[in-house]
């Protein structure tokens, strides 16, 4: 199946998602800020990411920069606890802004395990040509 990268501060969520993503057959590496997932995306080619959008040091915006500056195609899930209540005085709709930015995909936490493995499917199967590039050699 896929290699996938969670990036996520929180170890419950990725505990959670790490087993929920390799019942369902895929190989899945952690890290626990942005600057370690930057560092294990450069080291190897991951097919998606679970990309948190508030961690300390380097937030998963920035991250996501980061990672489009260096693979533009490939799926990013932002993730997020905040509220996204449609509220004059709430903050900004973090995750709407992240799908503006780039990502393929966001999920609100808490998200059921049904939401999460539709979400990749739906990313993978939407990449897929991406992936044949890749696996062939072409980007």
């Amino acid at each position: 199946m896929a290699n996938i990268l969670i990036v996520d501060d929180d170890p419950a969520v990725q505990i959670t998602i790490r087993l929920l993503l390799e019942r369902a057959g895929h190989h899945v590496t952690v890290a626990g800020d942005g600057r370690k997932g930057l560092s294990l995306f450069g080291a190897s080619a991951f097919d998606l990411l679970f990309l948190d959008i508030f961690m300390p040091g380097m937030d998963g915006l920035e991250t996501m920069r980061h990672i489009r500056a260096q693979r533009r195609a490939v799926p990013i899930i932002v993730i997020s606890g905040r509220s996204a209540t449609p509220d004059a005085y709430a903050e900004p709709d973090f995750l709407k802004m992240a799908i503006k930015l780039g990502a393929a995909a966001s999920l609100q936490k808490p998200f059921g395990p049904g939401a999460l493995l539709a979400a990749v499917d739906g990313c993978l199967k939407a990449a897929l040509p991406e992936r044949s590039d890749v696996s062939s050699g072409q980007r």
